[in-house]
């Protein structure tokens, strides 16, 4: 099980695999890139736009159309019509839940993250006993939805040591999630063993040549291998899976257009998944705290996050402390189904102060009970658990996974 990082340099082809990196064989990666690269969301007009408004059930072209600067100023018709499905599909339910981040040493040389191996940071990786008392806090505040986070570094964040971090979990929640670097079917296996049951892999941008441009060294800078990562956590048992890109890395509507088709041809794939959507933008960080995203304001954001609910109606999507506290707020049963709370994007920071130095600025700072109350003041259901169970509540509630 134990393998180590091949040298990656900016000489390495990163459309390429390399030794110790699983190929399944998958065609989705071509068919995402080949209909990406011919996307031009310029020829679409707020007549396609209105058209696709009118389906239930929408087409690639609709979802181009939905995506393009045309429904920019139906925002307010696509928001109506996410709402309601949103509602059809979740209820009025919110999922809650938070991240702990238990190692922040990482492999990749990336030029937009605090992480990045060439940073001058505070490296630091949590000890058994101290996840234990992380987990031991979070658990407190009620939630059961954990997502343990690492940097990637297979050498100080190795597979063993992932998977003794998940059975400590298993004690205290019955929901985990990983976001981890990207792993071999085998290994996303045995991590399922330990208790993991949902990974989230971020490709960052799908254009190849901006992120060979982004990605100068290391493991990530294989583009293809990351890419299929989902495929290969379904291959070994995962529950479900969670696509985003980097919004402001590159063309941001390219590149939510290429998530949105990834995951539908994933759930295509493989019916039986769960799948989900997660939304960062672009965040100041560690020696780059002037950093913005490009062109990615909220109206833009927004318009991502209705595109993904009208497209994929059934998928979950997550909204980042990343964004404030109002924005969150508002997306949270328009299009949102998860949010995060009580957030620390160092390394602990749950039980006592942060071991490490964080991965990027947060903008919503609240608490598990502060952000309980945001969705309750809306009318919403703040779920703790990965259940609603029917006769814990009144009226005709469908139970349902979230």
């Amino acid at each position: 099980m134990h393998r180590q990082s091949p040298k990656i340099d900016r000489q390495t082809d990163p459309m390429t695999y390399v030794s110790g990196m699983e190929d399944i064989g998958s065609d989705i990666m071509d068919q995402v890139l080949s209909e990406t690269a011919a996307y031009d969301y310029e020829r679409y007009t707020q007549k396609d736009v209105l058209a696709a408004l009118q389906k239930d059930i929408l087409t690639l072209e609709d979802y181009k159309a939905l995506l393009s600067p045309a429904a920019l100023p139906q925002l307010e018709l696509m928001a109506q019509k996410a709402r309601v499905q949103t509602r059809r599909h979740f209820g009025n339910s919110v999922s809650l839940f938070t991240p702990l981040y238990i190692a922040n040493y990482c492999e990749n040389n990336c030029v937009y993250c605090g992480f990045n191996c060439k940073n001058r940071i505070h490296r630091a990786r949590l000890t058994m006993e101290e996840i234990d008392r992380e987990l031991s806090t979070i658990a407190k505040t009620g939630l059961k939805d954990i997502l343990i986070l690492t940097g990637e570094s297979r050498h100080m964040s190795d597979v063993e040591y992932i998977g003794e971090a998940l059975k400590i979990a298993q004690k205290y929640f019955s929901s985990i999630s990983l976001e981890i670097y990207p792993l071999n079917s085998d290994e996303y296996a045995y991590l399922h063993r330990c208790g993991a049951d949902y990974v989230c892999v971020y490709q960052e941008t799908y254009n190849p040549v901006k992120y060979e441009q982004m990605h100068l060294s290391g493991p990530k800078r294989i583009f293809p291998y990351r890419f299929n990562a989902q495929e290969r956590a379904l291959m070994g048992g995962m529950r479900g899976v969670a696509f985003g890109a980097l919004l402001g890395l590159d063309d941001f509507r390219k590149d939510a257009f290429a998530t949105g088709l990834h995951a539908s041809l994933i759930q295509h794939k493989y019916p039986h998944a769960e799948i989900s959507f997660s939304t960062p933008r672009l965040r100041p960080y560690i020696n780059n705290e002037e950093n913005n995203p490009r062109d990615v304001h909220e109206p833009q954001l927004l318009q991502v996050m209705l595109a993904y609910r009208l497209f994929l109606p059934y998928a979950g999507i997550t909204i980042s402390t990343r964004e404030r506290a109002g924005f969150r707020d508002n997306v949270i049963g328009l299009a949102a189904t998860k949010i995060s709370a009580g957030v620390s994007v160092g390394v602990g920071g749950h039980e006592e102060d942060a071991k490490g130095d964080e991965q990027f600025e947060i903008s919503d700072p609240r608490s598990v009970a502060e952000v309980d109350a945001a969705i309750r003041s809306r009318g919403l259901w703040p779920v703790y658990n990965d259940y609603l169970w029917t006769e814990n509540f009144p009226g005709d509630l469908r139970n349902h996974a979230v």
